[in-house]
């Protein structure tokens, strides 16, 4: 059972809820208002009155700003978020491993490998080969993670995402070194941005949110019997295909998410340690709150990145992330 020590008092998950909702208002509207255009609150929700009621003709300059660069912005960075944190719950649940993410199938090592190819060799789109690179990845990972039974195996699957994502790390290293004028492009897609999103990319990015979160509150039960250690089978839970379906569907929205954002570290890291620590570990409330944390993380990130002249997102989630992550270890032994 993945339970941090010291966990013991819990808060109420209604007051937690209530937090993390206000907090994502307030995210969205300090990302509408934070850039170099200085557009207030005020003129925020007129332009945003204008263009749900697609009224007002022909739009200003901080309209466009407002409805097609900041919130389409603000609402992909919130999915993502809340895709990978979500993931990570999932994917910390089910091979009951405290430091499982996104990424430790590989996933979003073959999603990098597959956008270094493109920008190397001018693919396009960028984002349909990263794809592609990350469905095949764990394609590759499950197969060699099920064992002659046809059961996948926890700890076989863990080594064959780590030896396949070594792998393939290798491969996008070497592909850095011949792109050469491009390998500036591979670095700053590496690391993770926003700056390019658009609603066709919010679309896609909810849309995977949503996969991944559905499933975990379908599942939960589920979830909370197979981290808890106990033999699934007596307690009317088929493991097999419980333990499938939720690899391969979280595997598939993050594949989206790391399309559309790049590779974002420590968002389905932190988040769920975070939360399982203040709300406990039961995933009919971990899930949603994962959702609403992670969305909420990483809208922060994009916007103090954003106002540092558009640095990479991954940075800030790993100059953030790691030193939290390294508080909760150091609380834990």
């Amino acid at each position: 059972m993945i339970v941090i020590p010291g966990s013991r008092g819990r808060t109420n998950p209604l007051a937690g809820y209530l937090v993390l909702c206000v907090g994502l208002v307030g995210g969205v509207l300090l990302a509408l208002s934070t850039g170099e255009a200085d557009i207030g609150l005020s003129d925020i929700a007129l332009h945003l009155g204008k263009w749900i009621t697609r009224s007002g003709g022909s739009p200003e300059t901080e309209y466009t700003i407002v409805t097609q660069v900041r919130f389409p912005r603000a609402m992909a960075a919130m999915f993502v978020g809340g895709c990978l944190a979500t993931s990570g719950v999932l994917y910390q649940g089910l091979l009951l491993n405290p430091l499982a993410e996104p990424y430790t199938l590989g996933v979003a090592t073959g999603a990098a490998f597959g956008a270094s190819l493109a920008i190397s060799f001018s693919l396009r789109p960028v984002a349909l080969f990263a794809f592609a690179g990350g469905m095949v990845t764990l394609a590759v990972v499950m197969a060699l993670g099920t064992e002659r039974s046809g059961t996948l195996g926890q700890t076989r699957l863990v080594l064959a995402g780590v030896v396949v994502s070594s792998i393939l790390g290798a491969g996008v290293t070497l592909l850095k070194v011949l792109a050469g004028d491009r390998m500036a492009a591979i670095v700053f897609w590496l690391l993770g941005s926003f700056s390019v999103s658009t609603w066709n990319n919010v679309l896609w990015a909810a849309l995977s949110a949503a996969c991944v979160l559905g499933l975990g509150i379908i599942s939960h039960r589920d979830l909370d019997v197979i981290s808890s250690g106990a033999a699934p089978g007596s307690l009317g839970v088929d493991e097999k295909r419980s333990r499938a379906l939720l690899l391969a569907g979280s595997s598939l929205a993050t594949s989206i998410a790391v399309s559309i954002s790049g590779v974002i570290g420590f968002v389905g890291l932190v988040v769920p340690h975070l939360l399982r620590l203040v709300f406990g570990p039961a995933h009919s409330r971990l899930v949603p709150m994962a959702f609403l944390g992670g969305g909420f993380l990483l809208l922060l990130a994009d916007t103090a990145a954003r106002s540092m002249g558009e640095m990479p997102v991954g940075v800030i989630t790993a100059l953030v992330g790691g030193p939290v992550f390294c508080v909760l270890l150091w609380r834990g032994r």
